[in-house]
């Protein structure tokens, strides 16, 4: 079972919630069918780092930074790739934290579709594999992770191991 966390699980600090975040679910329902995975690695932009996207202050595309913590920044970079932040502050503060990588959980093949990959260790590690591994895209950004409906951040609780895939692979 994951428990969907709440706006007052997170730490009122982009740091802070950069290693909160460690361990906890990113969960993505879409169309009946689910997707999962463990964060496993953040990187923090919090207030006033140069290489934040809420450093030069607010702007149309990177608005969602500046909602309260927990909401989705979505944008698209190289032109071939969607990255998945998570705001980190008060409201009207611009911050956040990317999540770099997850350890796939669930819907592990329908995972491996997406991304034409065989490999379950290449599946989301890095940010632009995340996002096409759990369908994540500019549609999302703005998204409450902790009240939407399909995209969403929870914590497993100490019996949940995921659903095993029917094909498994070492590291």
């Amino acid at each position: 079972m994951i428990k969907r966390l709440r706006r007052s699980d997170l730490p009122i600090d982009t740091i802070e919630l950069a290693r909160f975040l460690v361990g906890k679910m990113l969960v993505h329902d879409l169309r009946g069918r689910r997707t999962s995975g463990r964060i496993v690695e953040t990187e923090a932009y919090p207030v006033g780092d140069a290489a934040g996207h809420a450093f030069r202050g607010k702007t149309e595309r990177n608005a969602p930074l500046y909602l309260a913590r927990g909401h989705a920044y979505v944008y698209f970079v190289y032109g071939m790739y969607y990255c998945l932040n998570v705001s980190s502050e008060r409201v009207g503060i611009g911050a956040g934290v990317l999540v770099r990588a997850l350890e796939p959980v669930e819907g592990i093949d329908l995972m491996k579709k997406r991304r034409s990959s065989s490999s379950v260790r290449d599946l989301a590690r890095g940010p632009g594999r995340l996002c096409l591994a759990m369908a994540i895209d500019l549609h999302y950004s703005g998204v409450d992770l902790c009240a939407g409906p399909s995209l969403w951040l929870g914590e497993p609780d100490s019996e949940y191991r995921g659903v095993v895939s029917a094909t498994t692979e070492s590291a």
